[in-house]
């Protein structure tokens, strides 16, 4: 048989073979066909959704149930209508106006509560962190008389919150402002101080268990090369520890920004107030219309929040979950 016969008899079987389908593939070469019933089809969608389905189905609810309210405040940010009963309609009018009047609006010092915030936020988050490593590193290392006795306090307190002892707080604080003016009533001086004691606990003792992790051998090989304890805790411990201090610098960061009860109290001159107290102010009035502003003002005040988180949410999971086991 010559070449042009055997081209053109493979081109027709070729053709005979694509004519008769995926199916008639398996037919042609002697075996079983791979179309599948819709039987087997049902029970294949029934089984993935017993198996793994399910799970997304939960994951959309939980995902739209999360979205809904930022994107109602969003839609009601750019809202002009001041009332939220005008922004039932998801972006349905769009205008800056509502951010233009957080910063031009001599009424509404947005920008004095923004940097009053961010400099409150960011000043106790550093000292909370150094604070509660050097406890957390003394009670891990050290051994002292009344050391368990000390880590079980700090557990027992945090069962009482701050906001408990606001009124002791606040005549305290009075009685401070007398002998030193500047840590007294109204200062963010004395607000940092009030937010650091009710910090330290809790996050002492989470430091505690990350500390726990590391080996002491590191702090033996150390010491036997000359190094003592401040050396060993700044340079060895520290860059070993970082994940837990950015969580804790995050989760005390994230309270500070939204904190409310305790700074108002506390802050009673507007020129030194926070963003909570301030845009609690411009809906607390009778029949208030600043709800569109109200919702630009804590817009505004998520985004360093959502930018740190960002950057370091890649140390939060190994953070939280280091020190839970020793």
């Amino acid at each position: 048989m010559s070449n042009s016969n055997l081209n053109a008899r493979a081109v027709e079987e070729f053709d005979r073979i694509e004519t008769m389908g995926a199916g008639g593939i398996g037919e042609a070469f002697g075996g079983k066909s791979p179309r599948r019933t819709s039987t087997d089809r049902k029970r294949t969608f029934r089984q993935w959704f017993v198996d793994t389905g399910w799970r997304h189905v939960i994951a959309i609810v939980a995902i739209v149930f999360a979205l809904f309210p930022l994107m109602y405040i969003i839609s009601a940010s750019f809202n002009p209508v001041g009332t939220l009963t005008g922004s039932n309609q998801l972006f349905s009018a769009f205008s800056l106006r509502n951010y233009e009047r957080l910063f031009t609006d001599p009424a509404v010092p947005y920008g004095t509560w923004y940097v009053n915030s961010l400099f409150i936020a960011i000043i106790t988050s550093v000292a909370t962190v150094l604070l509660c490593a050097l406890g957390a590193y003394a009670f891990s290392r050290m051994r002292f008389k009344g050391r368990r006795f000390g880590l079980v306090t700090l557990l027992v307190l945090q069962m009482f919150p701050q906001l408990l002892a606001i009124t002791a707080i606040f005549l305290l604080m009075i009685q401070i402002g007398d002998v030193f003016p500047a840590i007294g009533l109204g200062t963010h001086a004395g607000l940092i101080m009030i937010y650091l004691g009710g910090a330290l606990g809790v996050n002492t003792f989470l430091m505690y268990g990350f500390f726990n992790t590391v080996p002491t051998a590191i702090d033996e090989a150390a010491k036997i090369d000359g190094a003592g304890h401040a050396r060993v805790f700044f340079t060895i411990m520290l860059p070993l520890v970082r994940p837990i201090l950015i969580v804790v610098g995050l989760l005390t960061f994230i309270g500070i920004i939204g904190e409310f009860a305790i700074a108002s109290v506390i802050l009673t001159d507007p020129a030194t107030q926070t963003v909570a107290i301030g845009l609690f102010q411009l809906v607390s009035g009778f029949q208030s219309q600043n709800w569109g502003v109200f919702s630009a003002g804590a817009i505004l005040a998520a985004l360093p929040v959502m930018v740190f988180f960002l950057f370091s949410q890649r140390y939060i999971a190994g953070g939280l979950v280091s020190g839970s086991v020793k």
